[in-house]
């Protein structure tokens, strides 16, 4: 923001998910369990590592969870920026379900499986949040990143967490939020211009044909 309170044109970010860190091919509920970067989360985090060095970041923040940490220290070896670990960024928080196949929630919570599906929003698994607790609890912090200059920030964020950024910055109800598609180790770029957000790519893979979609214009 400038000293009237307002980002200044040039300010990007540019959002990322952690690599990948599932440890094996089931489908869970991860949330706040936390665990390394896989092999194949590594590798992504490597690629980003080469194709990002180029940009010159003022800073690179994280969330404080391992897969999050791991994937920022990687990606910042070749990058002269400092470094901030911001528990406000964590995963949701899913509670009694975190960590859980699908197929033993489905099981285990039944009606709170469905009721879950018809609000993804307002539903809280059993001891955990909903999204829109998360997009209370990330958006401030996203917020507090934006400083009064015009300057490149690398945040290695989650899928929820990245959603309801997203979900912010075009105007989406959450209840859309799936429809943003995170992969692992996929990148976000968002830069402010004319006065407003623009969303300049969604969900990049980890690659080596990614030169045009980072082009600063």
């Amino acid at each position: 923001m400038n000293r009237s309170g307002q980002i200044q044109a040039g300010c990007t970010i540019y959002l990322l998910r952690h690599g990948d860190s599932r440890p094996d091919a089931v489908r869970r509920f991860i949330g706040r369990s936390d665990g390394p970067l896989n092999e194949a989360g590594r590798s992504q985090a490597e690629r980003w590592r080469r194709e990002l060095s180029r940009i010159p970041f003022s800073r690179i923040c994280c969330s404080d969870l391992q897969r999050s940490v791991e994937t920022a220290r990687i990606i910042g070896r070749r990058i002269k920026a400092p470094l901030t670990v911001l528990p406000g960024l964590a995963e949701i928080d899913l509670g009694r379900w975190d960590g859980l196949p699908f197929s033993e929630v489905r099981r285990l919570f039944p009606r709170e499986y469905e009721q879950r599906g018809a609000d993804l929003a307002g539903y809280r698994p059993p001891g955990g949040e909903n999204f829109a607790d998360l997009s209370d609890r990330v958006l401030p912090v996203f917020e507090g990143l934006l400083k009064p200059s015009a300057e490149n920030i690398l945040i290695v964020g989650h899928a929820g967490v990245n959603r309801v950024i997203l979900c912010h910055l075009l105007g989406l109800p959450l209840a859309n939020l799936f429809r943003l598609e995170q992969g692992y180790g996929c990148l976000n770029v968002l830069e402010y211009a004319h006065e407003a957000w623009l969303v300049r790519s969604v969900n990049i893979p980890a690659g080596n044909d990614n030169k045009f979609q980072l082009a600063r214009r």
